[in-house]
This record gives C-alpha cells, sequence and structure tokens, in this order.
C-alpha cells in the first residue's frame, strides 16, 4: 500500500462525512421501502438524498469542507 504525502483530501471533512451519511441512510431506506412495495416513501427518501446532497455543499460552503476555515486537518503520520 502506498501513501501518498501532500494529498489535498478526498472529502475527508464534516461536510463530506455528513453528505454521505444522510445519502447512505436515504438510500438504505429507500431500497427498504422499494421491497415492502411503498412507492410514496420511495421518493422521500430519493428527496432524503437529494438533501443530504445539498447538505454537503451548504457545510462546505460555510466552511466545513476540505479547504474550509472551520476545518481543521488531522495528520495521518
Amino acid at each position: 500500500m502506498s501513501t501518498q504525502h501532500g494529498d489535498p483530501g478526498h472529502g475527508d471533512s464534516p461536510a463530506a462525512w455528513t453528505a454521505v451519511v444522510v445519502m447512505l441512510l436515504g438510500i438504505a431506506a429507500g431500497t427498504v421501502f422499494f421491497f415492502l412495495h411503498m412507492a410514496t416513501m420511495v421518493w422521500i427518501c430519493a428527496g432524503i438524498v437529494v438533501v443530504g446532497l445539498l447538505l454537503g455543499w451548504v457545510l462546505a460552503k460555510a466552511g466545513f469542507g476540505v479547504n474550509g476555515p472551520r476545518y481543521a486537518s488531522k495528520s495521518h503520520d
């Protein structure tokens, strides 16, 4: 396994983690509702996925992204 130094990050920030967790929950719940034949809930879960995407964007703009002023990078040495 190689380690790369000086890597700008691949979304390892509070904004990215929040967006991914919300979207994964929406997808998981949507999958369950799909198999239960609950179309309305599937569409609500699709909306939750979109909300997760928007939440990540808003948090990144608020400074919680990789290069944001409120993000403190942790060293992996």
